[in-house]
């Protein structure tokens, strides 16, 4: 648990000295999330190790807790720093930038893992947390829709290959508000329970709460920051949909049935730091098949998982350039296919 609570709360400290002073710590925590985790994935060999699952849980679950209870301090220091601090513009970039990729590069994976947790309040907490990023549906259908039918047509978070991000993200957004929306409330039919009590509401409640605190904070200004905070996250979010997905699908055998899922339907890294970053986001094949493995346990076996050519958030950047994401990813697809034709 040592590397998980290193590498997150790290970051933290870093944002909270750049909130409070500025300067050089602005620069300290964007090049830590950016540059330096770059770095150490790629020059300092090393895999996490695989821990006994079970025997690090109840403290892998108190990091969770305290990372989701963290978000919304930060959520408020950010906006509070950028409204109220005397930030050159340069300064107010960098901020803004250091504080948004710790939303989707830390508070994203911990929300996600969160949503999968058996506690009831875990699930709301990661709930809650996607809900100030005004994308609390994406709680139900990463749960009831992403993991049913990963890999099929009938996942809108599945991008086939050669669909660019953009389109992607238009897609996914709303088909998978949609699907969502009609799976909580199909299910609060099956339990008799009214329809206000969908979680959708709370979400949109939540969302508000969140608007309004932002314009009570700094204005206009205020809400600009929060709702630029909250778009650079969604789209945070679909990237790691998007790269962990790309042109993998599920063969069908006739009908509405596909093949069970796998290893071989999501994309996986191996590299240690990012993955220490991100709660073992990158072994993401393991996770599909055993969704509730809290994340110290989830396994790597590169010999037989799809790799990425390069860690999760450089592929997330080469993502935003669609024509390169492509060339990329067909070599990495086209060595994929002829190592199983082989094996």
């Amino acid at each position: 648990m040592i590397y998980f609570a290193c590498a997150t709360l790290a970051h933290i400290a870093l944002l909270g000295l750049a909130a409070s002073y500025g300067g050089g710590f602005i620069w300290a925590a964007l090049l830590y999330i950016t540059l330096f985790t770059a770095a150490l994935d790629r020059f300092v060999p090393h895999i996490l190790p695989e821990m006994p699952e079970g025997a690090e849980f109840p403290t892998g679950a108190r990091l969770s807790v305290l990372l989701g209870g963290l978000h919304f301090g930060l959520l408020f220091l950010g906006v509070f720093s950028l409204v109220r601090g005397a930030h050159s513009l340069p300064e107010a970039l960098g901020l803004f930038v250091g504080f948004a990729l710790f939303f989707g590069q830390v508070s994203h994976p911990n929300a996600h893992e969160l949503i999968h947790r058996k506690e009831r309040f875990a699930r709301r907490l990661g709930r809650w947390v996607y809900a100030s990023f005004l994308m609390g549906h994406h709680a139900s259908a990463h749960v009831l829709i992403h993991h049913v039918h990963v890999g099929s047509q009938a996942d809108p978070n599945t991008a086939p290959r050669g669909m660019g991000f953009y389109r992607f993200f238009i897609k996914a957004w709303i088909a998978s508000y949609t699907a969502g929306f009609q799976s909580e409330a199909a299910r609060l039919a099956r339990a008799g329970r009214p329809a206000r009590t969908h979680p959708y509401l709370s979400d949109a409640l939540i969302g508000c709460g969140f608007l309004l605190a932002s314009y009570a904070l700094g204005g206009g200004l205020g809400l600009g920051v929060y709702v630029g905070f909250a778009l650079y996250a969604q789209v945070q979010i679909l990237l790691a949909d998007y790269v962990q997905h790309y042109g993998l699908s599920r063969r069908r055998l006739g009908g509405e049935r596909y093949e069970p899922v796998s290893e071989a339907h999501s994309w996986n890294s191996p590299h240690w730091f990012s993955s220490a970053l991100t709660l073992n986001a990158p072994r993401h094949s393991d996770h599909h098949m055993h969704p509730q493995r809290p994340y110290p346990a989830l396994r790597l076996s590169p010999q037989t998982m799809p790799i990425l050519p390069h860690s999760l958030p450089v592929m997330a950047v080469i993502a935003l350039y669609p024509p390169l994401y492509r060339k990329v990813m067909a070599r990495t697809i086209g060595h994929l296919q002829e190592t199983n034709k082989t094996s």
